[in-house]
């Protein structure tokens, strides 16, 4: 007897099923039914050859000789043909609204699977695998049609999880993934079409040339987000966080986010500022926060991050907005938060901190929870044809590095845009994963209004010049349907440009423009800090019984975990520092001012390269416990109302994660929100965030931050690389009041600049060159009397030279202090100060006058750098300190690399800068 006899008399429903299952995932089916599968696969080798699917048959069951019934062989080609048109399905899908399609092969025709026109009235049992029960071959090719290619065409079967495979495959076999709505719902989304084209029609024929980006082309996002939020609130979700760049961006404040167009067209119209000292920027840069009403009565709060034009700079900002409030308010249900990003087609195609940002999206640092991407996808970037833009087949193939589903949909088609929305919103609510929408339409005019596109894309235009907006093609729709009547549109029209005539005519009455910072619920009770605040000395001191306590607490390791020898070791010479010698490293001052804001309620979130144990094996914030690898933070252990020590080791990336880092301190002035680069100069690949936000953004949007980016900076024979952090870039972009810039030498002055940071009544970025080899240096040490009664010192005077005798005093910072001072005590010389400048900006030049003033017999005035001459501070002194162009400068010669590869070359240019300090015939 043939030992698959069994396949005459068993149901073909359930072979269709289990191989169903094992197409999806083969590992799941018991391992003889998977042998049989795979050399039923291994017939399909026979496909490509012009045979009919008889002699297939045979060919198939000769090869391995399995005489499987033709019931049973027909059923698993059916499911063949299933999981072609959910695996390449939205290959063939009616999309695109402007342009044919790319051709792809093979296709979905049946007689690629073996099956024939002759088997179309044959009724299979796959078909129960799509809910359809026993149909015939023309139902389920039908079904499959309208599933997979028509308006929507989805990918998904990359996914691992069966669960949301299976979600999903139910998901779509409802309605045929075709939608449902009520007629008081179409005209819903009408009503916000509507809208859609007549604010750009409006602003087209009032603001002339203007630029404006505008959304004609991808109208049905503005519907599609509108039932977006509808739909979440009834679901729980509080609060949005969106990015975006410019295009639609006018459009989605006015009829997303309630921005009254009466302000944006004071912004078209150029006015002036209502605020005195504020640049402000322009109308499609902006951000904005407000709270709708939703249909059935619930409040929800809206937040569009303000960007600058750096493409998808955005992004990660608004991760981070989203995960600062998922902490601070829905730590027990952080869906609640929902950011949402708009891309454009070539951007999220070619800019690289897309995929450093949905790298984040499942780890523990950086998730929140799912993201619902949207591509508003003109098929086009500024002059670019797709085809010159990317080399994947879709602008949203970064989404499969999470495995998120992706949706394509045709923008003219207002109902499949709602629907996918709709979709993407239950996934993103049931599995906390992000959902990439592609929505597929094209840009009415050129890059901006002024562009001429038919210079780059003839054809393509000639075509939009003829197709019909979103809104006609809907309403025509409507009108077939019985659902409206032919002059509705035409109404509805009106009423809304009457409105916006209104509100143009308010908008002439008024001089100045007003620019409203967004998330001021997060920043009540703060202000702008002036230059002069910053300069303001601020108390952080704190009770030394306390410290004690929490000096205790943290080096102290719980009795019932075994830790590695040297573990024990590092918190037993901590406890011993504090509590025997008195004698503070570093990093026992570090870890001490985190301890004093945790215990006065203050959270710290500090993420990075390494940051748990530290680049430099100084930090050890989070301990392993030996056998089991469990992690030990003992700063979460100080008391029961303290605040939460939030410490993640980073992905490999500065832009994205200095981004993420940004947008959290942002959305919550009360966490001393860190990022630690692992060396200093690694932050120049986060340049675009330090230019268009950190630097920038309280000047152009309002937005104070209190970001801390901790640099490590110091030359000691590394290399180029990992030497200098670069401050001439910082402090280039210093400007009046807009960040701090610290090179502390000092653990209690280090201490004290963090707990500054916290207990200014406003936020400023704040950037700190921090020392390496200084971390374990003998000298580098405070007292815990210094912690607990001192303040920051923008500038520390010479204590161990008379003035009197002093002939030379030198201005100098960081480590290079410590080897200007071991040299003079070589020397054995009393007549050279050396005066520490640990605040590099605002620069503290009264204290300064004050040093120069006292050491009145000095008649050499020397500023003192390890750095090249055009790097380093010294040209930041040439702009700040009238008095620095008469300083004796000492310092390596101009170099276009900051330091020497060579150890024996960096010695030798390295000793010669010191020795120039004390000996002034030495000459570059």
């Amino acid at each position: 007897m043939d030992q698959f006899s069994f396949l005459n008399a068993a149901h073909t429903a359930y072979f269709a099923e289990l191989y169903d299952q094992y197409l999806q995932f083969p590992d799941s089916v018991e391992p003889s039914w998977r042998a049989f599968f795979q050399g039923f696969d291994f017939g399909k080798t026979f496909d490509n050859q012009d045979v009919d699917s008889s002699s297939q048959h045979n060919a198939t069951s000769s090869s391995q000789g399995v005489d499987i019934p033709e019931s049973v062989f027909k059923e698993f080609r059916v499911v063949q043909l299933i999981d072609g048109y959910r695996t390449r399905g939205h290959l063939f899908t009616k999309t695109n609204p402007v342009r044919e399609r790319r051709k792809y092969e093979p296709t979905l025709a049946i007689e690629n699977f073996g099956l024939s026109n002759a088997d179309l009235d044959t009724k299979f049992s796959a078909g129960e695998i799509l809910d359809l029960g026993k149909a015939s071959l023309k139902e389920i090719i039908d079904h499959l049609e309208k599933i997979y290619c028509s308006s929507i065409g989805i990918e998904y079967m990359y996914i691992k999880s069966p669960e949301e495979i299976e979600w999903i495959q139910k998901r779509l076999n409802i309605n045929e993934n075709h939608p449902e709505f009520s007629a008081e719902k179409k005209k819903q989304i009408l009503k916000k079409l509507n809208e859609a084209v007549s604010f750009e029609s409006f602003l087209h024929t009032k603001y002339v040339g203007q630029k404006r980006f505008s959304l004609e082309g991808g109208e049905s996002l503005i519907p599609g987000l509108d039932a977006l939020i509808e739909a979440a609130a009834e679901k729980g979700v509080k609060e949005f966080v969106m990015g975006m760049a410019h295009r639609g961006r006018l459009s989605t404040l006015a009829n997303i986010f309630g921005k009254s167009p009466k302000d944006i067209f004071s912004e078209f119209d150029g006015k002036d500022y209502e605020q005195e000292v504020f640049d402000g920027d322009v109308k499609y840069h902006l951000g904005w926060t407000s709270c709708r009403r939703t249909d059935s009565g619930k409040g929800i709060l809206l937040n569009i991050a303000p960007n600058p034009s750096h493409l998808e700079t955005v992004g990660p900002v608004v991760q981070g907005i989203a995960r600062s409030k998922q902490d601070r308010h829905y730590l027990d249900n952080p869906k609640s938060v929902l950011p949402i990003i708009v891309h454009g087609d070539a951007a999220i195609a070619g800019q690289g901190v897309v995929y450093e940002t949905v790298q984040m999206a499942q780890l523990d640092g950086y998730k929140t929870e799912g993201s619902i991407h949207i591509v508003v996808n003109n098929q086009i970037g500024f002059t670019t044809n797709y085809l010159d833009a990317r080399s994947s087949t879709y602008c949203t193939d970064v989404a499969k590095v999470t495995l998120s589903p992706v949706l394509h949909v045709n923008a003219d088609d207002a109902e499949a845009v709602v629907h996918a929305m709709s979709f993407a919103l239950d996934f993103r609510m049931k599995f906390g994963r992000d959902v990439f929408i592609d929505l597929l339409g094209y840009r009415k005019y050129g890059h901006n209004e002024g562009d001429e596109p038919r210079f780059t894309q003839p054809k393509l235009y000639k075509a939009i010049s003829k197709h019909n907006n979103t809104r006609d093609i809907y309403a025509k729709e409507l009108v077939e349907q019985g659902i409206i009547e032919e002059s509705y549109v035409d109404e509805i029209e009106k009423k809304y440009k009457d409105e916006l005539e209104q509100d143009l005519e308010k908008s002439k009455k008024e001089e100045t423009t007003i620019i409203t910072p967004i998330m001021q619920e997060e920043w009540e009770g703060y202000t702008y800090g002036t230059e002069s605040d910053m300069m303001e000395a601020v108390d952080t001191s704190y009770d030394l019984e306390k410290l004690d306590q929490l000096a205790q607490t943290i080096t102290s390791l719980p009795e019932d975990k075994k830790f590695l020898r040297k573990v024990t070791k590092l918190i037993k010479a901590r406890n011993e520092m504090y509590f025997e010698k008195n004698s503070l490293d570093w990093g026992m001052g570090e870890l001490l001012a985190y301890a004093t804001l945790l215990e006065e309620g203050h959270d710290v979130r500090m993420t990075g390269q390494d940051v748990e144990r530290g680049t430099f094996s100084h930090r050890h914030a989070v301990l392993k416990v030996e056998e089991s690898e469990e992690e030990v933070n003992l700063h979460n252990q100080i008391s029961k109302d303290q605040g939460h020590f939030h410490i993640y080791n980073s992905l490999l990336s500065e832009y994205g994660v200095v981004g993420f880092d940004y947008g959290y301190a942002m959305a919550d002035p009360n966490v001393l929100t860190i990022w630690e680069a692992q060396f200093g100069d690694f932050s120049n690949g986060a340049q675009i965030m330090i230019d268009q936000y950190i630097s920038a953004a309280e000047d152009k949007w309002k937005l104070q931050n209190g970001l801390v980016m901790l640099l490590p900076h110091g030359y000691e024979g590394q290399g180029a690389e990992h030497s200098s952090a670069r401050m001439e870039r910082y402090l280039q972009l210093c400007a009046k009041d807009n960040m701090y810039i610290a090179n502390c030498t000092t653990p209690a002055n280090f201490y004290h600049l963090l707990r500054r940071q916290i207990k200014t009544a406003f936020r400023k970025p704040l950037i700190v060159f921090t020392p390496k080899s200084l971390l374990r240096h003998a000298k580098v040490t405070s007292t815990k009397e210094e912690l607990a009664t001192g303040s920051f010192q923008t500038l520390i005077d010479d204590k161990e030279v008379k003035p009197e005798n002093v002939k030379t005093l030198v201005f100098c910072m960081g480590k290079f202090y410590y080897d200007l001072l071991a040299k003079r005590e070589e020397l054995e010389r009393d007549d050279i100060a050396l005066v520490r400048l640990e605040q590099l900006f605002p620069l503290p030049t009264s204290r300064i006058h004050e040093v120069i003033n006292k050491y009145e017999n000095a008649d050499d005035i020397v500023w003192a750098q390890e750095e090249p001459r055009n790097m380093g501070a010294w040209s930041h002194l040439l702009l700040h300190l009238d008095d620095a162009r008469k300083f004796r400068v000492c310092s390596r010669k101009f170099y276009g690399a900051p330091a020497a590869g060579s150890s024996v070359r960096f010695k030798r240019r390295h000793e010669r800068v010191i020795e120039s300090v004390f000996d002034k015939t030495i000459n570059d």
